[in-house]
């Protein structure tokens, strides 16, 4: 696991916090912050799948 799978998980999760505490407020404003955190978060997990895929070719024979 890299940084960057680290990063947008926790990036995915504090999104997902921040929209159901948005809903609960009832703030559409958090609510899409929180939507827009995630989306950050999963883009950037899915970088760093990306460069795990990409080391792990380079180490095979």
């Amino acid at each position: 696991m890299n940084k960057s799978q680290v990063k947008g998980a926790l990036k995915d999760v504090a999104g997902k916090v921040q929209e159901k505490a948005g809903q609960v407020v009832g703030s559409k404003e958090q609510q899409v912050r929180g939507l827009g955190k995630q989306i950050s978060g999963k883009a950037e997990k899915t970088y760093g799948d990306a460069k795990e895929v990409i080391k792990d070719s380079n180490k095979r024979p």
